[in-house]
């Protein structure tokens, strides 16, 4: 079943503009598990990509280790059918999508050793429609 939120405040949102926003100042840094996907890109993840790297991680790690998400869709997109006439307002929903931003960790891998964490998140970096790289958590001194 595909990420949403259970209810929302506006069914319809504005699209808003992702370009040239900067760096993402929260959710830049591994916090929950050893390695972890960090974005180089601004973009829009749908629900279906986040799920498709989710099924990717934990099928690689036959259910050794724990998968963390840190991304949640929670902008909808709507879409007007096609062959429709202008107006008649705005489409239903048609997806859900998180905006990310260059910096933002997408997902976290923790419990098992740094060979297969890579091979993990590199599976799932294959199903982003971002540029990723994978982080270290650093250790407290």
């Amino acid at each position: 079943m595909a990420l949403m939120p259970k209810r929302v405040l506006h069914r319809r949102q504005q699209r808003g503009s992702n370009r040239d926003r900067g760096m993402a100042t929260r959710g830049n840094t591994v916090v929950f598990g050893e390695y972890g996907l960090q974005s180089m890109d601004s973009a829009w993840v749908t629900a279906r990509q986040i799920e498709a790297g989710r099924v990717a991680a934990t099928h690689f790690l036959h259910r050794e280790g724990k998968v963390y998400i840190r991304i949640f869709p929670d902008k909808p997109i709507s879409g007007k059918p096609l062959e429709t006439r202008m107006g008649k307002g705005k489409g239903e929903t048609k997806n859900w999508v998180a905006v990310v931003k260059p910096g933002t960790v997408l997902y976290e891998i923790a419990g098992v050793d740094e060979n297969t964490a890579k091979q993990a998140l590199r599976r799932v970096a294959a199903k982003m429609p971002v540029r990723c790289r994978l982080l270290h958590r650093r250790q407290a001194l």
